[in-house]
């Protein structure tokens, strides 16, 4: 593995990597600015749906990794640490928000096809979601005050929580609505589309955040494993690529049909 140190020990290496990352973000948020626009465009009247709040999300979440890998030097060396912990982690925060809106909105829809309830699903998604700002806010204010390696870890630890849940969701409510789907007769009119769509976005997410929770567990207590910081250049791109990049750019290519164009109450069709 001489190559990879001999990587990692390059400013040249350094550079390139990171400004490639924030390329990759900024191409990923251009397409998620662009599809919000087009469903803007088709359908204005809707107001905010979950479709747009979903593509306005990853708008901002891959544009600020964007900002943050092309000031890279910066952000590593921020003096105090918590502040460089809350910018890099931020992000990750977002992420999570936003992909748990699709959960959300998957759980709508199995609910409402079980006729089953739906009026607690999306305040649980803003407690759920309350609660892990809240306590990620508290670490944050631990790691500020005690300053020691314990603190660093119960932070990695807590995100590495977060991705698991993240991922469980997927798969619990992923899962049900595929087997749902199956259940629909063969000629039914979308199934094997929609079919595709819930099993590839299942797997994508679930996958992404388990790697992301496995990483970030192994590098609370391996320094050698550890991704946010400067040094470690080709593990950053590696990583990133995996639990974001790839998976945000993968699931907008599968989420990009447009909804149906709303038929004016004027206009009646000819027979």
């Amino acid at each position: 593995m001489g190559w990879w140190d001999e990587v990692d020990g390059s400013d040249e290496w350094q550079r390139g990597i990171f400004y490639f990352l924030s390329a990759a973000y900024s191409l990923v948020s251009l397409v998620a600015l662009v599809q919000l626009i087009r469903i803007q465009l088709r359908v204005p009247e809707y107001g905010w749906t979950t479709q747009k709040l979903f593509h306005l999300m990853n708008f901002i979440v891959n544009g600020l990794r964007a900002i943050l890998f092309g000031v890279y030097h910066s952000v590593f060396l921020l003096k105090p640490k918590v502040l460089e912990m809350a910018l890099l982690d931020l992000p990750g925060l977002l992420f999570f928000s936003t992909y748990t809106l699709l959960v959300l909105f998957w759980a709508e829809i199995y609910h409402q096809a079980r006729s089953l309830p739906t009026d607690k699903l999306r305040p649980a998604y803003l407690f759920i979601n309350g609660a892990v700002y809240t306590l990620q806010i508290c670490i944050w204010a631990y790691v500020e005050i005690d300053q020691k390696p314990v603190a660093i870890e119960v932070a990695k630890l807590f995100f590495a929580v977060v991705s698991l849940f993240a991922a469980t969701g997927f798969l619990i409510y992923g899962g049900r609505l595929f087997f749902m789907l199956r259940r629909f007769p063969i000629e039914s009119r979308g199934r094997q589309k929609k079919l595709n769509e819930v099993g590839f976005v299942t797997i994508i997410c679930s996958t992404c955040f388990l790697i992301r929770c496995l990483v970030v567990a192994v590098s609370a207590f391996d320094n050698d494993a550890d991704v946010d910081v400067l040094y470690h250049p080709v593990l950053n791109l590696i990583y990133y690529m995996l639990v974001e990049i790839l998976p945000s750019a993968l699931v907008l290519f599968i989420l990009r049909k447009l909804p149906p164009k709303r038929v004016s109450d004027q206009y009646h069709p000819i027979n």
